[in-house]
């Protein structure tokens, strides 16, 4: 929770204060801690962190669901008004690829977008406000994301962090391990190990094969085999004396 001086007095927030709130809350991922319903208009929620539990259950029933407890999403856009932050959440309620991300800085009814992207991944969303009874004081991106705790949680992971939490454990301990084992795919090598040193792509039995080469002599070398980009063959030989193979990965 903010410390309630800061809500204190009539200090209001500076053009610097509302762009490092953009910067510090744009394309930001937070796992969702509360049901989301989609709702045409913003969600309310009371910088208290109180919030209408039973209103937003009523909007669902109406509209659906935005994203249920452990979904990831990500904020699409974000504008700062005299008495409250808002921030759409997976586009909001748009329809699938029709929808841009938008930035906004401005305070009251006047905004200046700075920036558009599109997200395509996006499979819906909703939109959230975050309300102040005396206006929106002089405060810091990682101020607001504490008072969203209730709801959302931002401080989880990053973007990659999440990904590799949505692998199979043993895809997952091998990433941490910086590892390779059968049925990885190239992106989740790439996790592991980085780039390789060199590719070279071949053919056998009319299938197409690519591998990646790890290492230098008279060092350690690794020979990783791809087959419609899935690895299907790890060797490791050190100064061309021998090599080994890494176990398949186990059924699921």
């Amino acid at each position: 929770m903010v410390a309630p001086a800061l809500f204190a007095g009539d200090a209001k927030l500076t053009e610097d204060d509302r762009i490092e709130i953009l910067r510090g809350l744009l394309s930001e991922y937070a796992t969702v801690k509360t049901y989301l319903p989609r709702s045409k208009k913003p969600l309310p929620f009371d910088s208290t962190g109180k919030w209408d539990k039973e209103e937003w259950q009523k909007i669902g029933r109406e509209f659906g669901p935005a994203a249920r407890v452990g979904d990831l999403i990500q904020v699409t856009h974000v504008s700062i008004e005299n008495d409250k932050i808002v921030l759409e959440l997976n586009g909001g309620m748009k329809k699938k690829g029709s929808w841009k991300d938008h930035v906004s800085i401005g305070m009251g009814g006047a905004t200046t977008p700075i920036n558009t992207q599109q997200n395509t991944n996006a499979p819906g969303g909703t939109s959230l406000a975050l309300q102040f009874d005396d206006g929106v004081p002089p405060m810091k991106a990682s101020e607001i994301k504490k008072l969203l705790q209730p709801v959302l949680d931002f401080e989880k992971h990053s973007a990659t962090e999440n990904y590799v939490e949505t692998l199979p454990a043993p895809v997952q301990q091998a990433i941490k391990d910086k590892k390779v084992i059968e049925g990885m795919t190239q992106e989740q090598v790439l996790l592991a190990l980085g780039k390789p040193r060199h590719k070279e792509r071949s053919s056998s039995d009319g299938t197409d094969l690519e591998d990646w080469v790890y290492g230098d002599p008279p060092g350690k070398i690794m020979f990783v085999t791809f087959e419609n980009s899935k690895v299907t063959k790890v060797k490791e030989a050190y100064a061309g004396l021998g090599g080994s193979t890494a176990a398949p990965l186990p059924p699921r």
